[in-house]
């Protein structure tokens, strides 16, 4: 109902134009973070460090939770259209690029986490990655259905209502044969989400207190 059917790179701007959150006022006695680092795992840049910020509720995906999610999707994600709904470090949709996505949406909410994907992107000369400083919900809410082949979804932990609607947004953006990754602090069962009717969980794994999940549609006979 109302949906819109943004698809092209120049829609997308629009869209992003329409989420992006007004500009927060500085604060003031900020804490200074020095930066630390994660590391691209494969593709034309792997074992490039990239700085990160300590910012308080950044969570870069663990390394080994990258080298096992894009072992699932095979290694090589050439020609792929990506979408890292909630980038934060950019850990995923850096690693994606690495391994020959034609297309990498990274969405982040926060200025300063965004100026450094943005600092990152510069330094690798990443042209397939476009970064939106924009809600995510408000984002996603105004792409086109089916429009990515890969959905990264990794919402701040613990806040039931921002997951379960992040999920519902996010579903109809992956493309019929397309894959939805997400992460979250407990175990993910589709059969509990409605918005994930229709789909199953192909691969799911641990690493702390995160839980990782691959989906895929269901085959419809």
């Amino acid at each position: 109902m109302g949906r819109s059917t943004l698809s092209r790179p120049e829609d997308f701007k629009a869209a992003e134009k329409q989420a992006a959150k007004p500009a927060a006022k500085p604060a003031s006695k900020a804490p200074v973070n020095a930066p630390h680092a994660i590391r691209i795992i494969g593709g034309e840049w792997k074992r490039t460090p990239l700085p990160v910020l300590n910012l308080d509720g950044l969570r870069p995906t663990p390394d080994r939770v990258r080298e096992t999610l894009f072992n699932w999707l095979g290694q090589n994600l050439d020609g792929q259209r990506c979408l890292d709904l909630f980038a934060g470090s950019g850990a995923l949709g850096f690693e994606a690029a690495s391994r020959g996505a034609a297309r990498v949406v990274m969405v982040e909410r926060s200025a300063r986490a965004a100026a450094q994907l943005r600092a990152n992107q510069a330094r690798l000369g990443a042209r397939m990655i476009e970064i939106a400083e924009a809600d995510a919900l408000r984002l996603a809410a105004n792409l086109a259905p089916g429009s990515f082949d890969v959905v990264f979804l990794d919402p701040p932990f613990g806040d039931t209502a921002l997951f379960q609607r992040a999920l519902e947004l996010a579903a109809p953006l992956v493309a019929s044969d397309g894959w939805l990754y997400v992460e979250c602090g407990d175990a993910l069962d589709p059969a509990t989400q409605p918005a994930l009717a229709g789909w199953s969980v192909v691969r799911e794994g641990k690493a702390g207190a995160v839980r990782y999940h691959l989906l895929q549609r269901e085959n419809e006979e």
